[in-house]
């Protein structure tokens, strides 16, 4: 039997700097051998495409992502592992003595969590001395990535539930521990009414719900023990998972227990025609008031269905489908160089180009409210006639600007962003593309940077 420590690939909280790829590391060493220390650049970060069957995307993840950029740091024993490495042998001892003061000191503008946006248009940029900003790539887009990828497919979840509740059930489900933190986070601010999972509940203040499973069923001797002893202990809230062996006989049971159940969950099977049946047993029985709860793998499209076909649920369940993302699940976020000391810069590489300078982004509303368009622009042109920028600050020389909003105000914000979108933006099948244009300097200085 080992004596050796248990090794926990958590990172310490105040040690964050080497949670990145080994190039951004390189790079950085690089830039302060070559005498580049000193020079401002400005990174910014946007999705190039659309994932499949989308028409909108969530900006999320940016209260964490900034919180930990202010704490970024080397600590001694990861100063003192690189000093070791191959790929580091024949640096000066001074920068390994610089490692251990790094900072991020950058000035960072974000679009505010909630926002929908699309690709093409800068979502987060950074300006800052070269090495620290080329230093925050890899923390920066794997902090943004995921939250986002999970808050857009939620959002699609509430517009086609239609006004049903939806609980966040994913933490078994997703790839790692702190992916289901992060997505019960991302679920509740696109719109979900709940989480299953108690530490995100616990620490960010989400309603937590949950039932049983059926391990607690087979328990028992029989299903109508294992009812009335959940009846019993949690009298308050109790909701029945009815559908271990027969689902319409466990409705029955449950229809008949006292202190009668506030819900029925039903995980499996023909879901609406189940919820129908359950729907008349209950009724019959005198419990109206007993809400069903659908569940079971559900996904945008299975909601949409369920909608449409009026099922008598009165809310789902949704855990794999949201916290993987399968039919989409992967977003192309980058994070790329625009400018160096006011100079232009940009890539060629086909499918991969991108547009030079500092920018912000621009959005339009008609009379009504509704998004008819974006224009990004250079940062230093003036804003377009009743235009909204998306940009603000968040970080300025390292120091946020002010407190983060609340969960709560990115939750009431993605719905204002939301109910703001074109009608044909919101059909799971949108074939419309939402306008987002570029200014004719952007324009001009791209065309002069590739001839040169």
């Amino acid at each position: 039997m080992t004596s050796e420590p248990f090794v926990s690939l958590w990172p310490d909280p105040d040690a964050l700097g080497t949670v990145t790829d080994l190039y951004e590391l390189t790079m950085l060493a690089g830039y302060l051998a070559e005498g580049m220390g000193g020079k401002s650049a400005t990174f910014e970060v946007f999705v190039r495409r659309m994932p499949p069957d989308r028409s909108f995307l969530v900006f999320a993840g940016l209260e964490q992502a900034i919180g930990d950029l202010t704490r970024l740091a080397f600590s001694s024993e990861q100063v003192e592992a690189l000093r070791r490495w191959p790929a580091f042998q024949g640096l000066p001892a001074t920068f390994f003595e610089t490692l251990r003061r790094f900072r991020f000191e950058g000035d960072v503008f974000a679009a505010p969590e909630g926002t929908v946006v699309f690709p093409g248009e800068t979502l987060l940029r950074v300006t800052a001395p070269l090495p620290q900003a080329q230093w925050v790539e890899t923390f920066l887009l794997a902090s943004l990535g995921y939250p986002t990828l999970v808050a857009s497919k939620a959002a699609r979840m509430v517009l086609a539930a239609r006004g049903k509740p939806l609980f966040e059930f994913g933490a078994r489900r997703a790839h790692g521990p702190q992916a289901g933190l992060l997505a019960a986070r991302s679920a509740y601010l696109a719109g979900f009414d709940s989480t299953s999972h108690v530490e995100a509940a616990r620490r960010l203040g989400i309603p937590c719900v949950g039932t049983m499973a059926h391990s607690w069923v087979q328990s028992f001797a029989t299903e109508a023990e294992a009812f009335e002893a959940y009846a019993r202990v949690f009298p308050a809230s109790t909701t029945l998972l009815v559908d271990t062996y027969d689902t319409l006989e466990g409705v029955r049971l449950a229809a008949r227990i006292a202190p009668p159940s506030s819900a029925v969950r039903i995980d499996s099977g023909d879901l609406a025609g189940l919820a129908r049946k359950a729907r008349a047993i209950l009724d019959e029985q005198g419990r109206r008031d007993v809400a069903i709860i659908g569940s079971g793998d559900l996904d945008e499209r299975t909601l949409e269905s369920l909608s449409a076909d009026g099922a008598p649920f009165d809310g789902y369940g949704v855990g794999t489908e949201l916290v993987t993302s399968r039919d989409a699940p992967a977003i192309s976020m980058v994070y790329k160089l625009v400018e160096v000391e006011g100079v232009g810069r940009f890539k060629l590489a086909p499918g991969k180009t991108t547009y030079p300078m500092t920018k912000q982004v621009y959005r339009r509303r008609d009379p009504s409210g509704t998004f008819t368009g974006d224009l990004v622009a250079r940062v230093d042109e003036p804003a377009p006639d009743a235009a909204e920028p998306l940009l603000i600050p968040v970080l300025q020389g390292g120091e946020p600007v002010g407190p983060p909003p609340s969960l709560a105000e990115i939750r009431a914000r993605c719905r204002d962003q939301i109910a703001a979108l074109p009608e044909a933006l919101k059909s799971l099948d949108s074939d419309v593309v939402y306008p987002v244009s570029y200014s004719d300097r952007l324009e001009a200085d791209a065309t002069r940077l590739m001839r040169r």
